[in-house]
């Protein structure tokens, strides 16, 4: 009896591999939401938001551009590069058609598409502000989300002014970060 139970266990995991990482990312988004200061349909709904302006985006441009779209409590930050001036104009005319869009923060540069390696350097940085957070304890660090372009830090989050300036302290801190944007919503 107890070879069966170890052969339908081992059966069982082996079902279960492909399953893991949705129940790990659904796990893992609840988390994040229940600890999030927006409400539950605020978060999905800003999660909704990135994902039609980058569909949007994506049918327009294409691969003539690089844009990152993150939303925040209905406030678009968008980053990245276009060629032109008017490229810029429509993206940002775009990204304002998504339903429930409130405020566009339009930072494109004009210029050449950033390389995958100012892209991992820019990941890099915003996974060394993040730990810094952590580390460094003086406030939740999700509380902050953190947004790095061409060595530029955007910081955004619904914060009180306290958390706001040990945040942008932290990241203005952080090695090869050449500047750091404040885009919070205040809370006290």
């Amino acid at each position: 009896m107890r070879y069966v139970y170890l052969i339908a266990l081992a059966f069982s995991v082996i079902n279960l591999q492909g399953c893991f990482p949705v129940v790990a990312t659904g796990a893992g988004t609840g988390v994040l939401m229940a600890e999030d200061r927006r409400t539950s349909g605020t978060f999905i709904e800003d999660q909704g938001i990135e994902l039609k302006a980058s569909n949007r985006l994506d049918e327009k441009f294409k691969d003539t551009v690089h844009i990152n779209i993150t939303s925040y409590n209905r406030t678009i930050l968008m980053t990245g590069e276009v060629p032109t001036d008017a490229a810029k104009q429509e993206a940002e005319r775009i990204v304002r058609g998504v339903p429930n869009v409130s405020i566009v923060l339009n930072e494109l540069a004009i210029g050449g598409i950033s390389s995958y390696t100012s892209r991992s350097n820019d990941s890099y940085l915003t996974s060394k502000v993040k730990v810094r957070f952590v580390d460094l304890g003086k406030f939740q660090a999700n509380h902050v989300k953190v947004v790095t372009e061409n060595n530029v830090v955007y910081l955004l989050g619904m914060v009180t002014r306290k958390e706001a300036e040990n945040a942008v302290e932290i990241a203005r801190t952080t090695g090869g970060v050449q500047k750091v944007v404040k885009l919070f919503e205040y809370i006290d």
